[in-house]
């Protein structure tokens, strides 16, 4: 908690960016501190990877996949954007860390009607 408020990070496949936008504005209205991913490499934000060899690649990847366990550090808890249920191995990743530092682990899937 920052103050009254509380802190959740969103975590999910950047593929969901129209999700994404959609929670974070919800839980923002709903008087949380939303922190979410900086970029979607996998729906839209394309540029980030182009004309980058793949040991680039692969460094770029392991560090936004850190940036985010850090953002996972600073909340209370996470926001598991589960479209369909999908859950990759990156996300799958960042709920093990979570649930292993103590975090609360909500779920879109299972909360799709408080969000509306």
């Amino acid at each position: 908690m920052i103050g009254r408020y509380k802190v959740i990070t969103l975590c999910g496949s950047t593929r969901f960016k129209k999700e994404f936008l959609e929670v974070q504005k919800i839980l923002t209205l709903q008087g949380n501190i939303v922190i979410s991913v900086g970029l979607f490499g996998h729906s839209g934000d394309n540029e980030v990877w182009e004309n980058m060899d793949e040991g680039t690649l692969t460094r770029t990847k392991e560090m936004l996949d850190d940036m985010h366990k850090r953002k996972i550090d600073m909340a209370d808890e996470i926001f598991v954007i589960d479209i369909n249920g999908y859950i990759g191995d990156s996300t799958r990743s960042e709920i093990e860390y979570a649930q292993n530092t103590g975090k609360n682990v909500r779920y879109y899937s299972k909360e799709q009607d408080l969000l509306k």
